[in-house]
Formats: C-alpha cells, structure tokens, sequence
C-alpha cells in the first residue's frame, strides 16, 4: 500500500574528486597511493510532486574492491564507467517507496543484471568486474538517495528506518537461520539500532603494512608536511587507544614480527586494543591459528589486547567455504570484504564467523540489513574504514554510532589524505581530527545525514554524467 513519504529517484549527477595520498597505503599484494572519489547527487520526488537533494560519495578504492594482476589504469576505468551506467540505471525504479525498499529491490534484482551486461560489454577481453566493486559504485547512489529522502521529509535519515516511514517490514527482505528462532515479522530497522546516538566514537588507527612504526624504520623520503610519521608519533598525537594492524597473511614469521612490534609499542603509550586485518590472503585457518597461538604463548598481553581478527580468509565466500569455527574459537571472527550482504552474512556464519564488519561503500541499505540480520542471530559488530575522506566520512561514522559495534569506529583518512577533508573540517572539526583517540559527532546535524553541505564551501569538478 503506497504511504504519502514515498518517493522514487528522478534525477541524478555524478561527478569525480581526484585524491593523492601522502604516504601509501598497501592493501594485500597491492599500494595504494591515489584514489577517485565517487560523489554523486540524487534527486527524489513524492507522488505529490514535491522533491529533493540528497548527496553520496564513496572512494573508488580499486586495490580493495579488485585485488588483480590486471592493470590499475584498466580497473579504474572500469570503475567510473560502471558509475556512469548506474547513473541513468538508479532511475529505473519499479515503485516508489523508502530507499531501504527500492534499494534492495535494485540491489538483489537489477545490480546482478547490469553487472553481467556491463561485463559482457566493456570487459570482454579482460577479467570480469566483480560484485564487490560492483556495490561500491552502486553505493555512492543509494547513500544519496537516502539522504534526499531525509531532506524531502525534513528528518534525520535515521528516524526513518521505521513503520512510519517503511510499507514493509524485515519480513519481506531478510530470511532466519534455519537453526535459529528468529522472526522479522514485525520488525523494523530502528528495532535493532541504538536508541541514542553518541556525539563521540572511539577511533581505531590503521598501521598499514608500509607505516614505520617509530624513528627506526625511516627511510629518509617520508613527507615534511607536519603530520605524524611514524606509529607512536600518531599515537602521542591523537591519543590513540586502538590499533588495526595490517598483516600479509602469506608471511607467518613478518606477520608474527608485526603483531609483537605494534604490541609492544601499544604498551608502552598505554593503546587498550589492538586488532588484526589480514586482507583475505590466508587459506588455511592453521596460518591464523599458529599466530595467535605462539602470541599468547610468548606474548600474552599483546595477546589479550586482540580484540578481534578480521577477514584472514578470501572474500569470495561461496566459492571458498572455509570452516573457521578453529579461528573463533581463539578470538571473535569477523567478516568483512565477504559480507556484501545479508545472505552471505547467513552463510559466514554457518561456517564459524562470530562478527560483521559492515562498510557503508557496500551501500547504505546493504549495511543497514546486514546490521539487522546479525544482530538478530546475535552476531557482533563493527563498522570498518575505506579511508573515506570529505562527505563519506559521514554516513561512515553515522553507521557506527548507530549500529552499537564492538568498540567505536575505524576511521584512517586523516592519516592518509588528511588534507582532502579540509573544507568539510571547517564545519565538523572534530570529525576529521581525532583528539583523545575519539571522533566528535555533535556538529553532525539536521535532515538526511547532516552533511550541512550548504556550509561547505567545496568547489565540484564539472558533472561527468546525469
């Protein structure tokens, strides 16, 4: 039955931000030193006629969402075409309705459509694009179109995610474990949120695999730029209390090294937790396993700083039905490039994942059901970076101070492209600098996702497509 708040996307414009690192950023078998940036406006109109803006912005992170030996320039392309397609397709909406409900009908119905097509069309000769980098442009879109419908109505997106807003209920878009006694009838989104948001989100800091850790790992060609260097000069900076180490997963002896190396220091200048993110590299669970086994054995502190680990395994989660009930047994387990969405989520943790990492570049309405349906079979969470820097970083945090994670936030583009953000820190100024290792959320205010983009004084690049 249609409600007098739906809406349907009627217009949209896509535009590309070019954006440098300062130091690079390595992600498996690959560095990332720049990246694209998706922004995308979205226009909705009510069955009135009454319509809206809403804004969207992910980071093309092709490294992440493609890990290839095909070429980056190829990949890239592919990417901002796929962005192209998707800005006429995210009109071609069946019913108007909440974005939560259009937006998984065109994610689970049209996105695997236009990415077979897309495929078939611009990639014949090369590798297919695969469904990950797929969402990631889609996402851009449909953070967007959430956000108008915020601005149509004159709310906080996050008071929508409810029967007054919604026709329907998780019923009809999520399915229970089979071994479990869940139900979604009734329930909505806003029934497995926080019931008040935190002005302020711990922050977890990124120590990639290329970070010098302190004086003695310079190598002399780092950036004068005024910004921390190395890992304790972060840590005295910011006043870190949580780290995510990046790891190779197909190097036991580094990895083992990086995990003593990083502890140590963490104890040192007093950091509370640490986690472990082996970028989907390893394929046996005995890999992981030996590593935190010798850990707690010879390092038990560092040992017990370990939170959580995440992703060890390759993301593509069907095809590679690792039991990891071994892994979650020793720490709690969590998903991350494999959960694209709920039903793999359902299949993680069949085979032993305990938690989900959610990234709202997966698309706002993905992370929103994933949330629902892992919390629902009592799964933990947490709300993970693309180093998303300017507009991102906001539906970014918002997830995570909505979704009740494991602790605070993962939030790295400050250390990597800090300079990117400064127009959006003139207005958020505690969003985009950490201060006694937490992000401030309280200037995040007003209709959709509280951007204040009218405030933001950034100058757009010409539209690339509408």
């Amino acid at each position: 039955m249609a409600r007098p708040t739906d809406v349907r996307p009627t217009a949209a414009a896509l535009f590309f931000l070019p954006v440098a690192t300062r130091v690079p950023l390595k992600f498996g078998t690959e560095t990332l030193t720049h990246v694209t940036c998706a922004r995308v406006c979205v226009t909705v109109t009510d069955n009135e006629g009454n319509s809206a803006d809403g804004w969207g912005e992910t980071p093309l992170s092709v490294q992440w969402v493609w890990p290839s030996a095909t070429s980056y320039d190829e990949r890239h392309a592919a990417l901002q075409a796929f962005c192209k397609t998707l800005t006429g397709e995210w009109l071609d909406q069946d019913a108007p309705g909440h974005p939560i409900e259009f937006g998984q009908a065109f994610i689970e119905t049209n996105l695997p459509w236009l990415l077979k097509t897309f495929n078939e069309t611009h990639r014949a000769q090369q590798e297919p694009m695969p469904l990950l980098a797929a969402l990631v442009c889609t996402s851009a879109f449909d953070i967007a179109t959430h956000d108008a419908f915020g601005q149509l109505h004159d709310v906080p997106i996050y008071q929508t995610y409810n029967s007054d807003y919604m026709t329907h209920d998780l019923s009809t878009m999520l399915e229970p474990a089979e071994d479990s006694d869940v139900s979604f009838e009734t329930k909505y989104p806003d029934d497995f949120l926080a019931s008040q948001r935190p002005d302020a989100l711990l922050a977890w800091h990124l120590v990639g695999g290329l970070d010098p850790l302190d004086l003695s790992e310079l190598q002399g060609d780092e950036p004068d730029d005024g910004y921390p260097i190395t890992l304790t000069d972060w840590i005295k900076r910011d006043g870190l209390r949580c780290l995510k180490i990046k790891l190779r997963g197909n190097d036991a002896l580094w990895d083992y090294d990086r995990l003593v190396k990083v502890g140590r220091i963490a104890i040192q200048h007093d950091v509370d937790w640490l986690t472990t993110d082996f970028n989907c590299t390893v394929t046996d669970p005995i890999y992981v396993n030996t590593i935190l086994d010798r850990l707690r054995d010879e390092h038990p502190r560092t040992h017990g700083m370990i939170l959580y680990v995440e992703q060890p395994f390759p993301y593509d989660l069907e095809q590679h039905r690792i039991d990891v009930h071994s892994v979650s047994a020793r720490k709690p387990l969590f998903m991350d490039e494999s959960a694209h969405d709920w039903e793999l989520v359902k299949l993680g943790r069949s085979l032993g994942w305990t938690g989900v990492a959610l990234k709202t570049c997966k698309t706002q309405t993905g992370a929103i059901l994933s949330l629902c349906w892992a919390k629902a079979h009592g799964m933990t969470l947490m709300v993970q970076d693309l180093t998303n820097p300017m507009l991102a970083m906001i539906p970014h945090v918002l997830l995570a101070a909505h979704a009740g994670t494991i602790m605070g936030v993962e939030t790295n583009a400050m250390q990597f492209y800090p300079d990117a953000s400064r127009e959006e820190e003139k207005v958020h100024p505690g969003l985009y600098k950490r201060r006694g290792g937490q992000l401030k959320l309280d200037t995040i205010d007003g209709p959709g996702f509280g951007y204040r983009v009218e405030e933001i004084g950034r100058e757009l690049p010409e539209i690339v497509a509408k």
